[in-house]
This record gives C-alpha cells, structure tokens and sequence, in this order.
C-alpha cells in the first residue's frame, strides 16, 4: 500500500487520467485508479463518493484547464477588443485541435466523460461565453464594436463558430484549409461588430 504523501483529490484525479487513458472510459474502474495509487478503493471513494462523481471531477478539471488560456486571453485589455476577439478564437481552435492530434485517445474519454456529464460542459460553454462577453463588452466601451447586448452576442460568436471547436468536427480539424476558413469567420465576425 501506499507510503509518503497524504492522499489528495488532485493526486487521484492525475492517476484517474492516466488509467482512463489506458483502459479508456468504459473499462475503467475505482479498482483500477486505487491499484494505479497503490490505495484501497476506500481511500479514493473518501475524496469522491462514486464513480460518477470521480469522473465528474475530472471532466471539469480538463474543462477547466481547456479555460485557463482564453481566460488570459480575455483579460488581456493591452490588445485592442477586434485583435482579443481574433485571438481568443484562434486559441480556443488551436487548443481543441492540439488535445485531438496529441493525445486522441484521451480526447475521446474526454468526450464520452463531457457527454455524460452535461452540467459539466454546460458550466464550461458558459465561462467561454461569459469570456467573450468580456472581449465584446470592451469592444463596445471603446467604440470598435457596437452591440446593445453583449451577453446575447457573445452566444450568437460562440454559435457562429461551432465548427472550431465543438468536438463533433474535430475530424474537420486537420484539414488544410482549416485555419484559413477560421481567419476568414474572424474576419466576418469582427466586421460585422463593427459600428457603421
């Protein structure tokens, strides 16, 4: 059994990574993730209640991370709302087609562990959202975009650009023109902002 450090939820959520990436989400087991830590199922079940709720945990925790560098993105007032905008999809796109390409097989678990957690995504949709009511908000306090509801079209950017980074087109991802057709979207998006 295990000596050293205390047992904790992120040491617990680093080893469930790795067993998920193993066995992938539906042969992986509580036993599985308390033999990867060298604990009894007990001692993981102390941190979470259940499978569920251990698979839940790490669900947001990747959500979480996918968040950190857009969160920087959206907060960085140096760049002007247009170019933040441009930037934050550019970066949201190409952290969604590096999980893909780098490490599929996770990026599928991700995908069945999000889909079975709705309420998951559905708090990781809206701190994406809330992120690009930031950039739009400022875009309109600087006059470089005009929108009577920055809320409404952040949704409406998010929507526009569903291709980019929901996983259902991550097959699209890797296409040679990819990136091209997203310049192009941005560009779209940025202009219509625009106060006429």
């Amino acid at each position: 059994m295990r000596s050293g450090p205390a047992l904790d939820a992120e040491t617990i959520l680093t080893a469930t990574e790795e067993v998920l990436r193993r066995h992938g989400p539906a042969k992986a087991t509580v036993l599985d993730v308390a033999r990867a830590l060298g604990v009894s199922h007990a001692s993981v079940y102390r941190h979470f209640p259940s499978k569920a709720a251990l698979r839940e945990a790490v669900a947001r925790r990747w959500l979480g991370r996918a968040r950190e560098p857009l969160a920087a993105v959206a907060a960085d007032t140096r760049q002007a709302a247009p170019e933040r905008l441009r930037t934050w999809l550019t970066t949201l796109f190409t952290a969604k087609r590096h999980l893909m390409s780098d490490d599929p097989e996770l990026f599928a678990t991700y995908r069945v562990l999000v889909a079975e957690h709705s309420s998951a995504f559905a708090d990781h949709v809206d701190g994406l959202v809330e992120q690009l009511r930031v950039i739009i908000a400022d875009g309109v306090g600087s006059g470089d975009f005009t929108s009577p509801d920055p809320a409404a079209t952040a949704r409406t950017v998010f929507a526009a650009t569903m291709a980019y980074h929901h996983p259902a087109h991550a097959p699209e991802w890797q296409a040679p023109e990819a990136e091209a057709a997203l310049e192009a979207v941005c560009a779209l998006l940025i202009n219509g902002l625009r106060p006429r």
